[in-house]
């Protein structure tokens, strides 16, 4: 391992301001080039002191705490918008406009700070920053949260700002991920990439992992539990030749389950279960709990909870009866019973996993996780012909599941990366996962609700520009309506038409199907989708995950060809 080249440099003693941080942040997204965003966040975090450091880490990760807190400040678009109002002296009328133009809410408030113009010349410094996320993460009125936030803005620069709320939204959209950041670190202080991107994974805090750097303080570091370790995902596969090209001689073959994906940490008998939204959901499916408890090893465990009743696998829609709620009564655990599918073991009685091979994984897992019950080891087949899945397919659709995962036995874990080690195939209807960026009050029985949803995909995988591409009326229960209208009522971003319609915070992520693609002037995206409809809501995906418009573009040229 490389030596940090500034060890010998004193580590600076001024405290860094959010301006600051924000002027690079904006260099960041000015420029579309992966390397040069990892240089200009490297060359900035040298410049601090430790605390500092771990607040900027954390923060161009999109982080308002390490990965391993798991403290939130609930702050939504409606406390946003008070504290913005009272902050600038705008009014909702002042500030309608602005957010229609922009759509986003931190340039709104850079907007609207810069037309105040009463802002104070004293810099916010990131340990202000920091005491203020605490703060709201304890406060729960939220009158009291906007009061917070008023103080603050009342003295922000229009780029302080804008920042500040991009922060608390969750999302600075300047083309930055975690994985970016890593790479900073990395260049910064002259370590691996590889090395903190195996810390970062360890600890769960990107933070510590940047002071570690600095400090040439990266090997003998051990696995810390109870923080959600990065997901790694299968890359959709267009056939059966596709799978031919791809797989080696020998190939697992799994079913692909209808659920939601979930990583499980237990350890002395303590268990906490994550959503791929690396939100903790333990409390949704407690009688899941005790059987874990019962894990002969301590153990992070990959899988799937899927709504099941012996061995019959049920609709995901009655799962969803289950999601969002904040308390599961004995109703829901009797009606809507559902069982773990482990099929990957990234830990296990103290040693990390990720870089053995799957092969090696999966016969762990086979001493540690009983075939049958409500915690059970997926059945994975070894198969040398790729002619074989048609039938493989046809079966697991008859057993109730998606349809297939082809894995190669020689793959590693690879948090947070998508390859083509592991491939899906799904059913044969073309859908799409996307975000919602619009929504409008419904008619007839409907009228109350706010049932039509405007969506979006992503420009690239590198590009998080959300393009329009459809719009939906149908495909959610009146119960999942009233849920999201109020969901979608908290957080709109600014709303016309007397209520009617409302531009929303791009958060919430449905799949979609249709009957074709075809191009269109009337969607930024080019492209519009001919009778669409909701198949479901996807709470366990964020918006980074949603489709691209390169994936909409080889829908078109399938139907050309």
């Amino acid at each position: 391992m490389a030596v940090p080249t500034n060890q010998d440099t004193a580590i600076p003693s001024i405290p860094a301001s959010l301006q600051h941080l924000a002027e690079v942040a904006e260099q960041v997204a000015a420029t579309t080039k992966k390397l040069e965003k990892a240089a200009l966040v490297g060359a900035y975090l040298k410049q601090l002191n430790n605390a500092d450091l771990g607040r900027a880490a954390r923060y161009f990760a999109g982080h308002q705490f390490a990965s391993h807190d798991s403290r939130t400040t609930n702050v939504g678009g409606a406390i946003i918008n008070a504290a913005l109002s009272e902050a600038t002296g705008l009014t909702n009328e002042d500030l309608q406009p602005i957010y229609v133009r922009l759509g986003d809410a931190g340039e709104a408030a850079f907007e609207a700070v810069k037309a105040a113009g009463h802002f104070s010349e004293q810099s916010i410094s990131l340990a202000d920053i920091e005491s203020l996320i605490a703060r709201l993460s304890e406060t729960r009125a939220n009158k009291d949260k906007t009061r917070l936030l008023v103080i603050v803005l009342s003295r922000a620069t229009p780029l302080e700002a804008k920042y500040l709320i991009k922060l608390l939204v969750g999302d600075l959209r300047i083309g930055l991920r975690e994985s970016l950041v890593e790479d900073a670190v990395a260049r910064a202080f002259g370590q691996q990439l590889s090395a903190v991107a195996q810390v970062n994974m360890l600890l769960g805090d990107i933070g510590e992992t940047a002071v570690r750097a600095r400090a040439n303080d990266l090997a003998n570091v051990e696995m810390r539990l109870f923080h959600p370790i990065k997901f790694m995902l299968a890359t959709p596969a267009a056939d059966l030749a596709d799978v031919a090209r791809t797989m080696p001689d020998e190939f697992f073959v799994e079913d692909k389950f209808d659920g939601i994906r979930a990583q499980v940490h237990a350890k002395d008998g303590r268990v906490a279960i994550y959503s791929r939204t690396m939100d903790e959901i333990t409390h949704r499916f407690p009688e899941l709990i005790a059987p874990l408890q019962q894990l002969p090893n301590d153990a992070v465990i990959d899988g799937e909870i899927v709504p099941a009743r012996g061995e019959k696998i049920l609709p995901f829609s009655d799962l969803q009866k289950r999601l969002g709620r904040k308390t599961i009564g004995d109703d829901l655990l009797r009606d809507v019973p559902v069982i773990l599918v482990a099929y990957d073991l990234l830990y296990a009685d103290g040693h990390v996993l990720t870089d053995e091979s799957l092969e090696s994984r999966r016969q762990l897992m086979e001493q540690m996780i009983p075939r049958e019950g409500t915690i059970r080891l997926s059945l994975a087949k070894r198969f040398c012909e790729v002619a074989a899945l048609d039938d493989e397919f046809d079966a697991a659709r008859a057993r109730g599941n998606e349809g297939l995962m082809i894995k190669s036995p020689a793959s590693f874990y690879k948090p947070g990366k998508r390859g083509r080690e592991w491939l899906k195939v799904k059913r044969a209807i073309a859908t799409l996962d996307v975000v919602v960026t619009a929504v409008e009050v419904g008619h007839g029985k409907r009228r109350k609700l706010l049932s039509d949803y405007t969506f979006a995909v992503r420009r690239s995988a590198d590009d998080e520009e959300l393009l329009n591409i459809g719009k939906a009326y149908s495909g959610l229960t009146d119960v999942e309506l009233t849920e999201m209208t109020e969901w979608f009522t908290n957080h709109t971003i600014q709303e016309f038409a007397h209520g009617r319609v409302r531009l929303v915070e791009p958060a919430i992520v449905i799949e979609v199907t249709f009957d074709r693609v075809q191009e269109s002037k009337r969607h930024k995206s080019g492209y519009a989708l001919r009778f669409p409809r909701i198949l479901r809501l996807r709470p366990d995906k964020k918006p980074d995950e949603i489709d691209t418009l390169e994936t909409v573009r080889k829908l078109v040229e399938a139907n050309t060809n």
